[in-house]
């Protein structure tokens, strides 16, 4: 490797280094903080919302990685470029292609680097905070089963048990769900279960009623069953981490999902199919992120005016690829054979980035066109 290259490519580690830390560390704030008042609200300790917070970092970073790689980018080819080192080392007769190369080593770096999280790390993590997940909500579940005491476990909703049976089993149940002003709903059981659910623990009630006051209107319903199943993961402040459960599976079952995994993950074919090549493209988009923002600023030589608006030329470029992103989604959700439109935002991306680069090589062109 060439010494400009060794040089180059060291500048755009460190400071990709940099910025990925800073990256994360307002994101994973961000999240831990409303992970912090969930954990401490459910009763448990400081050392489960540590682990936990630790199992969502290598989502966090998957997700900043390739910003951090066009920021680094951006960043070191601006600060070469106001130092004059770009046109040093263009007057010995380097290329754009040639001075886009230690680019194009820094992007696979980081490729590999996000291949290995979205592949692996990402769905091993998820998959685990999925359980410690189920468990924290089965031990916040536990603590209701106290007879002869209302209880509180979130703002709004009330809980009472007259009596606990040695099988488990509940009598005389009271719940009042009262988080929304303008609508109240209480329940009152004979007896009731507790049993687990797929995802949540579910309250199984007999014979017993439900009523419901409508504070706009004043009007109370009454309905009477007997029996009567409530999901109350949501009365519960239990910790949401946001994690989807096809997000928790390989990338090689996503590619070919049994009927089975996709009844257990509640998705669809079109889901998984793009779950798996979301994955690739974001490694993709480690590649391609820093070589749009290299060939943006480098196009038009020199200016001692400074490139600020080449700067925010590329920041232009890559919002407009992440709108084409986003449109395209929905329509490579409804039908697994739209899978390959997924990669048109990349495939749009490189060939944006390789145009911009041959322009800057035949700056020739530019000026007749000037003219």
């Amino acid at each position: 490797m060439a010494r400009f290259d060794r040089y180059m490519l060291s500048q755009l580690m460190v400071t990709f280094g940099m910025f990925a830390l800073v990256l994360v560390l307002v994101y994973w704030i961000n999240r831990a903080v409303r992970l912090f008042d969930q954990i401490i609200s459910s009763g448990e300790s400081a050392t489960v919302f540590l682990e936990l917070s630790v199992l969502t970092l290598p989502n966090v970073i998957n997700l900043v990685v390739p910003v951090a790689a066009f920021a680094a980018t951006v960043y070191v080819v601006n600060r070469l470029s106001n130092e004059s080192e770009l046109v040093i080392v263009q007057s010995t007769g380097y290329s754009p292609w040639r001075l886009a190369r230690p680019v194009v080593l820094f992007g696979l770096i980081v490729a590999v680097f996000t291949s290995v999280l979205s592949h692996f790390l990402v769905p091993a993590s998820l998959a685990r905070l999925s359980e410690r997940q189920d468990e924290i909500a089965e031990n916040v579940t536990a603590r209701l089963l106290v007879e002869g005491r209302f209880l509180h476990p979130s703002d709004g909703v009330t809980f009472y048990i007259a009596r606990i049976s040695p099988e488990g089993e509940m009598f005389d149940i009271f719940l009042s769900d009262a988080r929304s002003g303008e609508r109240r709903t209480a329940y009152n059981a004979e007896r009731a279960l507790l049993v687990r659910g797929d995802h949540s623990p579910k309250l199984l009630m007999f014979d017993g009623m439900a009523q419901t006051f409508d504070a706009e209107s004043t009007r109370l319903s009454i309905t009477r069953f007997d029996q009567f199943t409530l999901d109350i993961s949501s009365l519960l402040d239990t910790p949401q981490t946001g994690a989807d459960r096809i997000q928790e599976m390989p990338t090689s079952v996503l590619f070919d999902p049994s009927p089975e995994m996709l009844a257990e993950t509640r998705s669809s074919l079109p889901q998984a199919l793009y779950e798996a090549h979301t994955r690739i493209t974001m490694s993709l988009l480690s590649i391609t992120a820093p070589l749009l923002g290299f060939a943006t600023l480098i196009l038009g030589g020199f200016t001692r005016f400074g490139i600020w608006h080449r700067i925010l030329g590329a920041i232009g470029f890559l919002v407009i690829l992440q709108a084409l992103s986003t449109s395209l989604t929905d329509i490579v959700l409804t039908r697994a054979s739209n899978w390959p439109l997924h990669y048109l935002p990349t495939i749009a991306a490189l060939g944006l980035g390789v145009g911009l680069l041959w322009l800057a090589a035949n700056p020739s062109i530019l000026r007749r066109r000037a003219r």
